[in-house]
């Protein structure tokens, strides 16, 4: 007796990486990071194997002579861990020109979620997650993105952190509820959910993790200067020439 001959599931040409920047929570919000963000970076799968990952791993071979380093905001800004070296102004200075250049130069196009915490207090009585907001308004807004890339039918993984156990079933539930159709549109979004440790060394969630942060910077001092925010505003999706409301949503 033979098995039934399933169809083979068709993925779509894109894959997109997330992290997150400051906390969700709302019991304690802290004054001097009052927002969350959740930055989702998108790449066209064959641009991300044939030069994502190799130009990477050739910037951490020319500053650190291997490709094990993780590259992670708040060592690379605090200057700890191996990072460390960064405490020199001229070694800073040749590592922090040579990383932007990196991503500047680099194809991909981002989303992002940004939850001002106080006014979503304000605003609701019982507010929901800050995480499981962005989280929403994200997958949305990446489904118009592949939409307009004739994708939209095709299988596309969404690579998260991984956060811990409790925090990990709770992505899960949301996601699957999102992709289910509760979203703006009401439709399903053909999104499979991937959960990765950022110590596997995955290029992807490491360029998530660098450019999540000087949005929310951006969001609390746009008069700031913010080098790492403009080589990052480039990427941002647009649709009809414009950003806000698509590859920047801001809420509330």
């Amino acid at each position: 007796m033979g098995f039934p001959v399933q169809e083979q599931e068709t993925y779509s040409d894109y894959i997109v990486y997330v992290d997150e920047s400051g906390d969700h929570g709302l019991t304690r919000i802290d004054p001097q990071y009052p927002v969350f963000v959740l930055a989702f970076c998108i790449f066209r799968i064959e641009e991300y194997r044939l030069r994502v990952v190799p130009g990477l791993q050739a910037f951490k071979f020319q500053h650190f002579g291997h490709d094990m380093v993780v590259l992670h905001e708040r060592d690379i800004r605090k200057a700890v861990g191996d990072f460390s070296f960064l405490v020199d102004a001229a070694r800073r200075d040749r590592f922090m020109n040579g990383l932007s250049a990196l991503i500047d130069g680099m194809q991909f196009t981002l989303v992002a979620s940004v939850i001002q915490k106080p006014r979503l207090c304000e605003r609701y009585q019982f507010p929901r997650n800050p995480y499981h907001v962005a989280l929403a308004f994200g997958l949305e807004r990446v489904y118009g993105f592949l939409r307009r890339q004739g994708q939209h039918d095709r299988t596309t993984f969404i690579v998260f952190e991984s956060r811990g156990k409790r925090e990990d079933e709770e992505l899960e539930c949301e996601f699957t509820r999102v992709c289910d159709g509760a979203n703006y549109n009401r439709t399903r979004l053909p999104f499979r959910l991937r959960l990765g440790d950022k110590r596997s060394n995955c290029c992807g969630l490491q360029l998530a993790d660098l450019v999540a942060r000087p949005i929310g910077r951006r969001m609390m001092n746009p008069d700031e200067p913010n080098r790492a925010y403009d080589i990052i505003a480039k990427k941002l999706y647009r649709s009809g020439g414009v950003i806000e409301g698509r590859g920047l949503k801001v809420f509330p």
